[in-house]
């Protein structure tokens, strides 16, 4: 209601805003800029600066926000986290302040989980800023610092978290004014912030050096590792990630080893041992992290996404690769770390928005002085979500599951299972298979990356089923029927573009409509940390499972 006002001003500057030419209402952001910095107040432009985007966001994308749009725009402004239920158009709310706070020429940065998202919403919204005269820059991988530099200096750059916290401890590790790639913070605007900020805040984010080359230590550890088993030499704390050797342990190790002490500052085999144990113990293939061409890749746990070029540090990386038998890599040291929790709290003013965020309203407020505003949504929730349902073995779990997936695939229904590691899709995929049920499979395993784009547009066809892992679904349209459209602009890509555009680069997303008077709801099956979430539609059910 405390935003009703400010509306209710937008609503009345429409007429006129939208009677201006294309160079007129250009012209405004020249106006509102030199206003901006003369002195006077975002607050005070905001009226107008939303009824200018809006009316360029309908001429560009044919888009016109609705009022809870704006009213999630504002929420934003004042710095504080937007909770906006899915398919209530965050990435089109984010222009709103985004464009305001660039009137100032300090910068903005809208920061997304992954590369394509970035590349999609600065390629689709982005035309919004472009048209009213901003430059709207973008940060992707294996850019060179003098295009980071130059995208940075945008009043408007779209980052991931990642991209953005490396930047920094690089700029830290600078060694002259010219090699900086940032300006200074100013408002951050973060997509899926919960994932950011909460399940990521205590991730480290760590830039290291070469240091010595490998030692064949890392083997031997691996081959105790192999033998000591668990609770006789050595205790596992699966919450502190964090192994222990017990008294037999460290007799056992000595005398294999036959030194005297396994703590040697001299020898330091201890480190070499207990990391043999983690990536033994906690570090578990497909789930972790895969190998790839006699390579050890890190699975972001996430986002589900293989992290090309990243490893684990203090010697972990070594020892996992020592337990798979691959060539073990040069060790390294670190250079530069911090947390996201401690670099977000950096910028001056900070605002998100996700469709879960009130359940951590308490960490927003306490960690990161965030307030929560739930924004409703632009037409009454019409889907039922059902009570979860509880299994005591994850092994009844998904033998619910299948005969459920079986069961509505005979329906012809579409279904989408939803799993939390490459390990746990692969073993379910051959369930389907075992049941004689078609299903495609999507996880961070190459074969499958390569048609993200297009399983994730396709999984609300007519009878199809497929599994997927953390990393889909953010950035394509599931529609019933199939994303047709989509489908239609990623081969004219392959075609028309094919050594610049990528099979799995969908950046054109369709508008949804959903059936008129249809019902949806959600079931959640879980097993401890696990999720099992059914999503079906009455008449066409489609179902989401995690």
């Amino acid at each position: 209601r405390r935003y009703n006002d400010t509306v209710a001003l937008v609503n009345r500057l429409e007429p006129e805003v939208s009677a201006l030419s294309d160079a007129d209402l250009r012209a405004r952001t020249s106006a509102l800029q030199e206003r901006a910095r003369a002195g006077e107040s975002l607050g005070s432009l905001l009226p107008e600066a939303f009824a200018v985007v809006r009316e360029a966001s309908n001429r560009v994308l044919g888009l016109r926000p609705f009022d809870v749009q704006l009213i999630g725009g504002m929420v934003l402004h004042k710095g504080e986290i937007a909770e906006m239920k899915t398919g209530e158009g965050k990435t089109l709310v984010a222009i709103l302040p985004a464009y305001l706070n660039a009137l100032s020429g300090k910068g903005v940065h809208v920061v997304t989980v992954n590369d394509y998202l970035a590349r999609r919403d600065c390629e689709w919204v982005g035309q919004v800023p472009r048209f009213l005269g901003l430059q709207v820059g973008l940060i992707q991988q294996n850019m060179t610092p003098e295009q980071r530099r130059e995208n940075y200096l945008c009043d408007i750059t779209y980052v991931t978290n990642s991209e953005l916290g490396f930047d920094y401890l690089r700029d830290n590790l600078a060694m002259t004014v010219d090699e900086l790639v940032l300006r200074n913070f100013n408002y951050c605007v973060i997509d899926e912030v919960d994932s950011i900020l909460i399940d990521e805040a205590r991730t480290p984010l760590i830039i290291s050096g070469l240091a010595e080359k490998p030692s064949d230590r890392y083997y031997k550890a691996a081959k105790i590792a192999e033998a000591f088993e668990q609770d006789i030499h050595y205790t596992v704390d699966e919450k502190q990630r964090n192994v222990l050797l017990t008294e037999q342990g460290y007799a056992d190790a000595e005398e294999i080893l036959d030194i005297d002490d396994l703590y040697d500052p001299r020898e330091q085999w201890a480190s070499y041992v207990l990391n043999a144990i983690k990536a033994k113990e906690l570090f578990l293939r497909d789930v972790n992290y895969i190998v790839r061409s006699k390579e050890v890749l890190i699975v972001d746990e996430f986002t589900g996404r293989v992290m090309a070029g990243r490893r684990w540090s203090d010697g972990l990386h070594q020892a996992i690769e020592a337990k798979e038998g691959v060539q073990i890599q040069n060790e390294t040291i670190t250079l530069a770390s911090i947390s996201y929790q401690n670099f977000f709290l950096q910028f001056p003013k900070l605002c998100g928005m996700t469709g879960t965020a009130a359940t951590e309203r308490q960490e927003f407020e306490s960690i990161y002085k965030l307030k929560v505003t739930v924004v409703p949504t632009n037409k009454p929730m019409i889907r039922k979500d059902d009570s979860d349902v509880v299994f005591r073995a994850t092994s009844g779990k998904w033998r619910a599951a299948v005969v459920e997936i079986s069961r509505m695939n005979k329906a012809c229904r579409p279904v989408l299972v939803g799993t939390t590691s490459v390990e746990q899709s692969e073993t379910l995929s051959e369930q389907l298979r075992e049941a004689g049920i078609p299903h495609e499979v999507l996880n961070a395993k190459p074969e499958n990356v390569e048609r993200e784009a297009e399983i994730v547009a396709q999984s609300g066809r007519l009878g199809a089923v497929t599994i997927a892992t953390n990393m889909a679904g953010r950035g394509t349209d599931i529609i019933l029927g199939g994303n047709a459209e989509f489908m239609a602009r990623l081969k004219l890509r392959e075609m028309l573009m094919p050594r610049i555009v990528n099979p799995v680069d969908g950046v054109i997303v369709s508008k949804k409509q959903l059936p008129p008077r249809k019902t949806w709801k959600k079931i959640h099956y879980h097993v401890s940390k696990m999720q099992l979430k059914w999503l079906s539609k009455n008449g066409e059910k489609s179902h989401y499972l995690s």
